[in-house]
């Protein structure tokens, strides 16, 4: 019996009580919990895609520093990378990024209007 609560509470997680559209609000919005995160991205933007070297030139950190931050807006899908001999060229993935502007789109629309709540103030 404890095995089993054990089992359990290691696969169980608080994220589990919130719905899906929750849950990617929330990698979205901690993937550009970071300034240089959101530098990254404008700076892919404006030039479809990147050398990640480029990319440390255009950023005031390091190259380890960049990378680190490369890896965490790839793990949510908002920049791919393509390995370019020694380099890797990184773009947006502008599928993902537009999935995720319309879920951030709809979520900002129904926080603002307030409907269905009480104004509490």
């Amino acid at each position: 019996m404890f095995a089993s609560y054990f089992i359990l509470s290691m696969t169980y997680s608080k994220e589990n009580n919130f719905n899906s559209e929750f849950q990617e609000i929330a990698k979205l919005c901690k993937a550009l919990s970071h300034p240089a995160r959101v530098a990254i991205l404008v700076h892919l933007s404006k030039c479809c895609n990147c050398m990640s070297g480029d990319i440390t030139k255009e950023i005031p950190l390091s190259r380890t520093t960049v990378s680190q931050h490369l890896q965490e807006l790839k793990k949510v899908g908002l920049i791919q990378g393509e390995i370019d001999g020694v380099k890797v060229n990184y773009c947006l993935n502008y599928d993902v990024v537009n999935k995720y502007f319309d879920l951030i789109k709809v979520f900002t629309n129904s926080v603002s209007s307030g409907e269905n709540i009480l104004k509490c103030c």
